[in-house]
């Protein structure tokens, strides 16, 4: 792991990888938010899509995490257009009445096929036991998933289980896949530390 040599970014960017850089989300992020969780495309693994108001109140959610967690989705931009390519995170769950991380992404749909889950989610492995110091990182991929499930694997992330998922009302049957620390090859990423961001 390479530590980024100066301390402060004014760019707000807290973790780059080969192509992608990543930022905590904020309010200006609604337009390129809604291209996604509005897709149905997109949201087929949730099996629904967010409104307005819901699409808001997601954005709040992810300030309260990186206050809580110093984690949460991050936007990930590509580096050379500066473009939004989707957001991605290492997100606090719950699982047999323990309190771990998972990795998640979501990538708008004209940014699909071009490998940046894969980057992502093992630079965002390498920083959860690089900066974080988590003993373990877990995936929650629904059963019909393929294309999450072969991400998961080419990342390392072993399958552990599968269990029922109740979300928005319906159950929904996911794996659950997990990478130790000890197991983890770092990538060839840069990180710092990541700083909260001064929300009134």
């Amino acid at each position: 792991m390479k530590k980024i040599t100066n301390d402060h970014d004014p760019s707000g960017y807290i973790l780059e990888s080969e192509r992608l850089k990543f930022r905590h989300i904020t309010p200006k992020d609604f337009a390129s938010l809604k291209e996604m969780l509005s897709d149905p495309q997109v949201m087929y693994a949730w099996e629904h899509t967010f409104t307005d108001d819901q699409i808001h109140d997601w954005i709040e959610t992810q300030l309260s995490f990186y206050r809580q967690d110093n984690a949460g989705y991050f936007a990930a931009i590509e580096k050379t257009t500066g473009a939004f390519v989707g957001q991605m995170g290492l997100h606090r769950c719950e699982f047999n009445q323990q309190s771990v991380f998972e990795v998640c992404y979501m990538l708008k749909h004209r940014n699909w096929h071009h490998g940046y889950a894969l980057e992502g989610i093992r630079a965002l492995t390498d920083y959860a036991f690089g900066e974080m110091d988590l003993p373990a990182v877990y995936a929650q991929i629904k059963t019909n998933n393929t294309p999450s499930i072969a991400v998961a694997e080419s990342a390392g992330f072993k399958k552990k289980t599968v269990f029922i998922k109740h979300y928005n009302g319906k159950d929904m049957e996911h794996f659950l896949y997990s990478k130790t620390k000890d197991s983890h090859a770092t990538a060839n990423i840069q990180v710092k530390p990541l700083m909260i961001p001064t929300t009134k």
